[in-house]
């Protein structure tokens, strides 16, 4: 092979291993800060949650037809942000309640719950229970960004720069993941 071509691919190399390196500490810089990320992005969408969000029933009882009456709703709305890997399988405050359905929901005072239904066949009620950012990630992953990132979007709640730069950053992150 010819000289120059071995140490134009010999550069090459070095150059992608280079970038390699470079990409593995800003992926470890970006997931340092995710929380601070998910923080920013709750603020912002918290602001349009009353406007978006929904109602929540805090309980209910069910009919032989599977119809609600006696609904009680929370009363703040919120918007969903995702599910768990693995849901519980009983609620934290009464053992005795199997959880039916649980959710990661943001409320519109830019809160982050966990949310839980049980339904025993007759009454459908819920627990809440706030959720701190780092728990929210760890518990919900970081597709609870990716919803805030789209209602960030939809709502045109950033500008477009900042919305590109979010949605490079989280490739990244699902990427590294």
């Amino acid at each position: 092979m010819d000289e120059v071509v071995e140490k134009g691919f010999e550069r090459l190399c070095e150059l992608i291993s280079e970038t390699k390196e470079k990409k593995k500490k800003a992926v470890s810089k970006v997931k340092e800060n995710d929380v601070k990320l998910l923080i920013l992005m709750q603020d912002a969408v918290g602001s349009v949650v009353s406007e978006v969000g929904q109602e929540f029933i805090q309980r209910a009882k069910k009919d032989q037809n599977g119809d609600l009456y006696d609904q009680v709703y929370f009363p703040d709305k919120m918007i969903l942000l995702g599910k768990p890997a693995e849901m519980l399988e009983y609620r934290p405050d009464n053992p005795a309640k199997k959880v039916s359905q649980q959710f990661c929901v943001l409320s519109q005072a830019g809160n982050l719950f966990e949310l839980m239904f049980s339904d025993d066949g007759f009454i459908i009620d819920t627990y809440t229970s706030p959720l701190s950012p780092e728990d929210a990630l760890e518990f919900y992953g970081y597709d609870i960004m990716y919803m805030l990132y789209a209602a960030m979007r939809e709502y045109a709640l950033a500008q477009e720069d900042v919305l590109e730069a979010v949605n490079l950053t989280l490739g990244c992150l699902q990427q590294m993941n």
